[in-house]
């Protein structure tokens, strides 16, 4: 029996199977996966508060119901979700405010990024914020019970360990603040 290679796949039609206010099922050949429905992004943000007190990394947590928990992220948000057009720079920074009470004064296009890219073809622009300031408690909108915190980026490894024994899960886009951490690891 033989198969078609993934790019042989691409031959087929994409097909949708389901689709949601946010999300589709769809299916192209033997594949199915998920994406974004009506065209919506997401993005991300990469928030570092250079305080007085040192560096610390804004993050948030939220439960989520496919995991059953709460989860620690990055602050995130939908980019177009309610006005067509929305540039991802203003989506993170309207994002940014409304999830940790902080406004960028300048946000940095790092590029775009696939979290999981053998089932769900949604993509990320992952920003970097700069010049942060204060301007209110965050939370998010009413219904998201998003907690903010601000945790000092050298004891970031052990404040996201503490978090796992409690229970949170761990969104795989932290990742990238640990550097060389898990890879210099000797076990």
């Amino acid at each position: 029996m033989t198969h078609e290679s993934p790019e042989d796949e691409l031959r087929h039609p994409e097909e949708v199977m389901w689709q949601g206010r946010f999300i589709a099922a769809k299916k192209r050949g033997r594949w199915e996966y998920v994406s974004r429905a009506r065209g919506i992004r997401a993005a991300v943000i990469v928030a570092i508060d250079e305080g007085l007190d040192g560096r610390h990394i804004l993050l948030v947590d939220q439960f989520r119901v496919p995991l059953e928990r709460r989860c620690i992220e990055l602050p995130a948000g939908l980019v177009g979700d309610e006005s067509a057009g929305e540039a991802p720079a203003l989506a993170a920074t309207r994002e940014l405010e409304e999830e940790t009470g902080y406004r960028a004064g300048r946000m940095v296009d790092l590029g775009e990024y696939w979290s999981s890219p053998g089932m769900v073809s949604e993509s990320f622009t992952l920003f970097r914020a700069f010049d942060l300031e204060k301007v209110g408690d965050g939370g998010g909108v009413p219904g998201e019970d998003i907690r903010v915190h601000r945790v000092p980026l050298a004891s970031l490894p052990d404040w996201i360990s503490a978090r796992r024994v409690e229970g949170y899960a761990v969104d795989v886009k932290l990742l990238l603040l640990f550097g060389s951490t898990f890879i210099d690891r000797k076990g």
